[in-house]
């Protein structure tokens, strides 16, 4: 029952096509809608397939970077295996929003922001974890750093020097050091302190009743007391009492001085009554006086106020929703009878072969053989399937479980470097973004294409024996996209032809 109960915070899987991998989202708000149906707000987040290649070379830079100066094992130290599936661990966050159906949602996971302390082990021996330090911008197609990160290890302690010994003369700047505002050793004692305090609010009370805009602000004495009694009035006591050397007499003198006693305001009563309505968005303000006031506003009628109503707005809203585990046969299912597989919502997949038709082909991931359940995977022209644990690994993950040509630019362990031609042609199948199979057999490892027959006229067999020199037909193979001057070959053999 907990698994199937989603709130707003959780990292979910969303499905938005049957044979592409999970959208990985978090819930901001979950909403009813005028039909009944529930709908989520959610935060986008990304997989490294969904950005483009520059920004993946400038992801892994900045993992590069990291990874200097983190103190953890590196990942030079991982196996390639785990290299290659750190990657699909990999997420970026971005500032998108969009609005899915709940009903949608297949299950929990995790997103924390990468640790530097950690290591990146721990997230691959979770299951359903991933990580992000990087912000993608869908629109602007940008990788920034996210800031929002905690500075924790050696490199964010402070150096504290040595102790000086005695006698030694200390060469620090002392402009650059810390002031000391308060000496808890004074010689005034605790009840001299508070009923020092105690003048300084009476002092500021008064101020307030002779300051006309305070008047305003501020119409019962109850009020200004009010006003009086909050932190910077302290302060200012405070640090008067600290720079007379706590001299009573001094530092009561400095509160009432000739032109009148010192008044003493904060951000709560700098802003009027509008200013304070409209503080969440307030252009003029800087940002240092918006926090101060926000602070100080927590304290007020006005909060309690927004507070009540914020939460009436909230229960309006879904707390939580509960989705039963979705148990429908996927349409890329290959089913054991038929060459068609199950419909999801009404929709049939188109044909495949069946499973006599498959026998002998391996996983495109793995490379077994035996799985209670095949999956069609890739293009249908390139019969790729996955077995039963590698699909649910795509569909979590973004990817196949085993590296492969393409992902790692290797040859499969079942293929043998000593064959040229299935070398090249794997490499082909690589920059073009075709799936590499893997059966088991070096003879079943490519899928060929389509063959055809080029039918050429007896002319230019002719010129093939005669323009020889010319032709070079040993380094125009090599080098198939650069043309080949058909000018000065028609030309010899026009030369040949009149001879």
């Amino acid at each position: 029952m907990a698994a199937n109960m989603y709130r707003v915070g959780d990292y979910v899987y969303f499905e938005n096509s049957s044979s592409n991998p999970y959208l990985i989202r978090r819930i901001e708000e979950l909403n009813k809608t005028a039909n009944g149906n529930v709908e989520a707000k959610v935060v986008c987040f990304y997989r490294r397939r969904d950005i483009s290649n520059s920004l993946i070379m400038l992801a892994d830079k900045h993992a590069k970077e990291v990874e200097e100066e983190s103190e953890t094992p590196n990942e030079t130290d991982l196996t390639d295996k785990q290299k290659h599936q750190l990657k699909h661990r990999e997420l970026f966050l971005s500032r998108q929003y969009e609005s899915l159906p709940a009903t949608h949602i297949r299950g929990k996971c995790s997103v924390a922001l990468l640790n530097e302390t950690e290591s990146v082990l721990s997230y691959l021996e979770k299951e359903d974890t991933f990580f992000y330090s990087l912000v993608y911008d869908p629109s602007l197609k940008t990788l920034l750093a996210d800031k929002g990160e905690i500075r924790v290890g050696p490199r964010y302690q402070a150096d504290v020097p040595d102790m000086l010994l005695e006698g030694e003369l200390d060469d620090r700047e002392q402009a650059k050091l810390e002031v000391k505002v308060w000496d808890p050793d004074s010689a005034l004692t605790d009840h001299q302190i508070d009923q020092f305090l105690v003048v300084a609010r009476a002092v500021g009370t008064f101020a307030r009743a002779l300051d006309c805009s305070s008047s305003v602000r501020q119409p019962s004495l109850h009020m200004s007391a009010a006003a009086a009694s909050r932190d910077i009035t302290l302060f200012h006591a405070m640090d008067t009492l600290h720079k007379h050397n706590y001299d009573l007499s001094s530092a009561i003198s400095v509160l009432v001085p000739l032109g009148g006693p010192v008044l003493c305001r904060d951000e709560m009563e700098e802003w009027s009554a509008s200013e304070a309505s409209l503080f969440e968005d307030l252009p003029w303000k800087s940002l240092t006086s918006i926090i101060e006031y926000y602070y100080m506003w927590k304290t007020t009628d006005r909060y309690v106020q927004q507070k009540r109503l914020k939460a009436a707005e909230a229960e309006s809203k879904l707390k939580q929703v509960y989705i039963p585990t979705y148990n429908k046969p996927n349409p890329n299912q290959i089913s054991s009878n038929s060459g068609k597989s199950g419909a999801v919502n009404g929709a049939v997949a188109t044909p495949y072969p069946t499973q006599t038709s498959l026998i002998g082909r391996a996983c495109e991931s793995c490379y077994t053989t035996q799985s209670h359940q095949w999956y069609s995977w890739g293009p249908h022209n390139m019969q790729c399937r996955l077995c039963a644990c590698c699909w649910i690994y795509w569909k979590k993950y973004g990817g196949l479980k085993m590296p492969t040509q393409r992902d790692e630019e290797k040859l499969s362990p079942s293929q043998t470097p000593e064959d040229p031609r299935i070398r090249t042609h794997m490499s082909r199948q690589a920059t073009q973004g075709m799936p590499v199979r893997n059966t088991g057999s070096p003879k079943s490892a490519v899928k060929t294409r389509q063959a055809f027959f080029l039918h050429t006229t007896c002319l230019t067999k002719l010129a093939r024996q005669v323009c020889k020199s010319t032709l070079r037909l040993r380094q125009a193979a090599r080098r198939p996209f650069v043309p080949i001057n058909c000018a000065s070959i028609r030309a010899e053999c026009k030369m040949f032809l009149n001879s």
